[in-house]
């Protein structure tokens, strides 16, 4: 019986495991430049023996889904919404990190910001001089018009550092953001933004409920799965007393 519940409990575990990743993923649902996370799962023997039986369903480290999501016009000049492949890089306490959540703040000191980091330009963290205006080019030039300078042409002060390192080297951090395994990946030319936009979440809220629901049966199953292995322990006892 034991066979029956090992893998009964092992599978009742990662439905429940991947659940909580659907239920993630349909919270985020609504947020700007949201990758969704992939369920991911293996069958894993209990023993090397070449006569093994108990296989269990072991949960691994959720993969990430890196298709775009759909572009809609904000008209904010420090939105930004990368077209095709690429990212925008923070800089973190634990090094870079990437996001294509395009929604840039500027603090009082002149600070970049996106996703609570600070924006990385080509030369480190960006921080503008005080300014009028300020627009973002096709490929992440930072332009200005300097405040109080009598001057209303615009001047490049900076440029995002937009990089689009190997999708087999990503994976996300405990606080939802895309990191590299290739450490400081170099600025890719080719990578390209359009402001006044921001780019949504590639979650699909249907298929996030159906892979839900499959789960939710999944699960039940595992269970009816325990209870018909303690039935049959309990049959088996029940001879075993009576011989």
């Amino acid at each position: 019986m034991d066979r029956l519940l090992y893998t009964a409990l092992s599978g009742a575990n990662v439905a429940q495991q991947q659940q909580q990743i659907h239920a993630n993923n349909l919270a985020n649902v609504n947020t700007e430049g949201f990758r969704a996370d992939l369920a991911l799962a293996q069958q894993q023997a209990l023993s090397t023996r070449a006569d093994e039986t108990r296989v269990l369903s072991t949960e691994q480290p959720s993969g990430v889904d890196l298709s775009v999501g759909a572009i809609q016009s904000t008209g904010r000049n420090l939105d930004v919404a990368i077209q095709g492949q690429g990212y925008l890089t923070l800089v973190t306490g634990a090094g870079e990190a990437y996001t294509r959540d395009g929604q840039l703040t500027i603090d009082q000191q002149g600070q970049m910001y996106a996703h609570g980091y600070p924006v990385s330009g080509d030369n480190g963290p960006i921080v503008l001089p005080p300014f009028s205006s300020v627009s973002i080019g096709a490929d992440g030039t930072i332009s200005i018009v300097p405040q109080e300078s009598g001057n209303t042409t615009p001047i490049d002060v900076d440029r995002l550092k937009l990089v689009n390192p190997p999708a087999a080297s990503l994976s996300k951090n405990s606080q939802g953001l895309l990191v590299s395994s290739n450490r400081n990946n170099p600025t890719d030319e080719t990578v390209s933004v359009v402001s006044g936009h921001l780019e949504g979440s590639n979650v699909s809220a249907i298929g996030e409920m159906l892979a839900s629901m499959s789960v939710n049966r999944q699960f039940e199953a595992q269970i009816k799965m325990m209870k018909t292995a303690d039935d049959l322990a309990s049959a088996g006892n029940q001879l075993l007393r009576n011989s």
